[in-house]
């Protein structure tokens, strides 16, 4: 699909990278599988149904999670508005735009295809935001769906599935089996260290490329609009509000961080866990880039 979003050739390298390396680890992981497991296909059958039930059925599964639902222009006129304009200036189609109904300021964007992507805002970020920093959020999100990062993510998030998937059904199977324990003990032990190994690198890989994806849609979004303070604005409001919400509210929805405009929780260990980057850091960048388009100050 062809947009007036500059083309990321770095992020569309990143996004190569990733998924190849990925499918060498998982080709590593399905042959030793083989060798100690003769019922793997069942696993490996079980986890590409789940990835196609994610794939095809991505943007049901956000909204029916978030309790979100599809809007109209009557229902939202503001909404629909700064995105029909963002769209427009963009040259791509309009994605169906969705509200979730909770005080959590956030949006994010879902959907494996142009066709059935949808962009969804919550009232909180409704009522936080100004125009100019609603439409600074709304190009971001649409960035993603320009760039087809949401489908990748998707796809590259499979291995760590199937490595979660093999490690609990070789412990279930060791617990229900008979006959030779001692060699079983054994087979379950190296598939459970193989598939945390396995899971620990999908995992990483997949926090890396999340990473840059979230910085490439700031940059893409701040062009488009040409407002790069907006959007920093948004996320300086929507980072403070956040970490004033009461935990145990985040932690509801902490499966989404990855595809939210700005996480709910942040990993508190490492930026090497954390699905974005830290707030310093996309606002230093925003800040890069209002100086180099001689944007006035906001």
């Amino acid at each position: 699909m062809r947009t007036r979003f500059p083309p990321d050739r770095p992020l569309t390298a990143r996004m190569l990278l990733t998924v190849f390396l990925l499918g060498l680890v998982y080709a590593a992981f399905i042959a030793v599988l083989f060798v100690l497991l003769k019922s793997v296909v069942v696993v490996v059958v079980i986890a590409a149904a789940l990835l196609g039930a994610q794939y095809f059925f991505s943007d049901r599964i956000a909204l029916t999670a978030m309790r979100a639902r599809i809007v109209t222009e009557e229902e939202e006129p503001r909404l629909h508005g700064i995105i029909d304009r963002l769209c427009a200036t963009a040259d791509m189609p309009k994605p169906r735009v969705a509200v979730a109904d909770t005080d959590m300021p956030n949006a994010f964007a879902t959907g494996r295809n142009t066709r059935r992507a949808v962009v969804c805002v919550t009232t909180g970020m409704l009522r936080r935001l100004d125009t100019a920093e609603l439409e600074g959020v709304l190009s971001h999100e649409l960035s993603h769906v320009a760039h087809r990062d949401v489908a990748v993510m998707t796809v590259a998030s499979f291995l760590g599935v199937l490595a979660g998937l093999v490690a609990r059904f070789s412990l279930y199977s060791g617990m229900l089996g008979r006959g030779r324990r001692d060699q079983t003990v054994l087979v379950i032990l190296a598939v459970s260290v193989i598939s945390m190994v396995v899971y620990a690198i999908s995992f990483l890989l997949v926090r890396a490329l999340s990473r840059y994806r979230e910085l490439a849609a700031d940059r893409s979004g701040a062009m488009l609009t040409g407002r790069p303070s907006a959007l920093a604005s948004a996320l300086t409001k929507v980072s403070g509000d956040l970490a004033r919400i009461p935990t145990r509210d985040l932690r509801s929805v902490e499966a989404f961080n990855a595809f939210f405009f700005a996480p709910a929780l942040g990993s508190g260990l490492s930026s090497l866990l954390s699905t974005h980057p830290s707030l310093q850091t996309r606002i230093d960048r925003l800040g890069e880039l209002s100086a180099e388009l001689g944007e006035p100050a906001r």
